[in-house]
């Protein structure tokens, strides 16, 4: 099967030869694939095939767990990100991540925008103050949250929880933003407040999601790959993936249950 690596325009990942395994398991065979700045990429594939572990070695996720060896190499603006002079807590600082399930921290509204900067060192409060009017406006959350920024962030709907995580990732001002089904858990009308959202996102940052919904990556992404069985089965310009009727075997797979 056909697994040509397709030029992309500005490339800020290069993934070369990636292999994952989870102890005599592998989970990631052979990647290879460069994902263009400043668009969005989407993984899409079906429950099991790799998608959410690949982007996870893009920030060094699964360095936290001990039966998982890697071979290959990812750059990121040219550096190998697992090169062992590389400083993992300022690579994250870069990669910014957003999980599947909304998880603000059980404090204000506020507080959770500003932590990744008061961690980094940030203590000025009109510092802060900016960073977190600049986090909430990008992810479309400020006019409905500016006079409760004192709220605990648990007391907000699904939607703006899962807003409020992703405003959490903007505030350390990374390259890369990474969200691993961030729609999955959300309604309709939360989930579209998302979507829109990562379509002006992009302007800043680099946006790699992974979905199980392929309207959604048509919808939104720049770039899609589609995962079958650790397998990069097929990268390409998103349009081109779900029009191009050569690749038969991927078009049933995505027509037939994909989303289910």
């Amino acid at each position: 099967m056909e697994r040509a690596r397709i030029t992309v325009s500005e490339p800020i990942v290069n993934i070369i030869d990636l292999s994952l395994h989870y102890g005599k398991t592998k989970a990631l065979k052979n990647i290879n694939l460069d994902i263009s700045k400043k668009k969005i990429t989407s993984f899409i594939g079906p429950s099991g095939c790799g998608k959410s572990t690949l982007i996870r070695c893009l920030n060094r996720m699964n360095d936290l767990i001990d039966s998982v060896k890697i071979e290959g190499s990812i750059k990121i603006d040219g550096q190998d990100i697992y090169a062992p002079a590389v400083d993992v807590t300022e690579l994250r600082k870069k990669v910014g991540m957003v999980f599947q399930k909304p998880n603000p921290f059980p404090k204000t509204i506020y507080e959770n925008v500003v932590y990744g900067p008061r961690v980094q060192g940030i203590n000025k409060k009109s510092a802060l103050d900016e960073l977190c009017e600049n986090a909430l406006k990008k992810a479309a959350l400020w006019d409905e949250v500016k006079d409760r920024l004192r709220v605990n962030a648990l007391d907000l709907s699904g939607g703006q929880q899962q807003r409020i995580c992703i405003a959490r990732a903007i505030a350390t001002e990374p390259e890369i933003i990474l969200l691993d089904e961030p729609c999955s858990a959300l309604d309709p009308i939360a989930t579209a407040k998302i979507e829109d959202m990562l379509v002006e996102l992009k302007k800043d940052y680099t946006v790699i999601i992974v979905t199980h919904n392929m309207q959604q990556a048509a919808r939104i992404s720049d770039y899609t790959g589609f995962f079958m069985l650790g397998e990069l089965i097929e990268f390409n310009i998103t349009t081109d993936i779900f029009t191009n009727r050569g690749k038969n075997r991927q078009r049933i797979i995505l027509r037939e249950g994909l989303d289910k």
